[in-house]
């Protein structure tokens, strides 16, 4: 797929930590435990919809492995997602509820998310971008054959290195990431 003139591309999105507010605990991100809790800022619905302006695919692409955990239930994953989807607009959602020991091909740094959103929309990874804050994220991006942007939010846990580029926010991101949208030549 990748590389085919007439593939869309996207910007495939992490969500806690990009598309709404990390609840940061002792320097580790978590998720919002309900949807009363979920932070979406302006500065990231403005962020996405220059991205749609810009002619690409939203795609949420999201590890929430405090399912299998038992931590948080599916319903309450869903009702989140399903809300930051209406905030943004995004096109697509897909989730992995694994956790490491699980060995699915879904969880991130596994490109299976990706690589499922590339079949289901048809999309050229080289001409994608996958926007992540964790080292989890930019090394899916990499394996899928996307371009990789970390939000650096100063975690106290393994650094993601390898980053095409690094931003401190998504609107922060979006210059970079609509350059080389037009840069590849980008439809939707």
């Amino acid at each position: 797929m990748s590389g085919a003139g007439d593939a869309a591309r996207a910007v495939l999105l992490d969500r806690d930590g990009v598309l709404n507010e990390p609840i940061v605990v002792d320097g580790t991100p978590r998720p919002p435990a309900s949807l009363e809790a979920l932070v979406v800022t302006g500065d990231t619905e403005v962020a996405c919809r220059d991205l749609r302006r810009a002619g690409l695919l939203l795609i949420m692409v999201t590890n929430q492995p405090d399912v299998a955990r038992g931590a948080q239930d599916r319903a309450t994953v869903d009702a989140i997602n399903l809300e930051v989807r209406r905030r943004v607009g995004l096109d697509d959602v897909l989730v992995c509820p694994h956790d490491d020991a699980d060995g699915c091909a879904c969880r991130k740094p596994a490109p299976g998310l990706i690589l499922e959103a590339a079949a289901r929309w048809g999309l050229d990874l080289a001409g994608s971008v996958v926007v992540g804050d964790r080292w989890r994220d930019v090394g899916a991006g990499r394996a899928a054959g996307c371009a990789t942007v970390l939000i650096d939010r100063r975690y106290a846990e393994r650094p993601a290195v390898g980053a095409d580029h690094v931003a401190g926010s998504l609107r922060q991101a979006v210059p970079w990431i609509v350059r080389r949208a037009a840069a590849a030549g980008g439809r939707r």
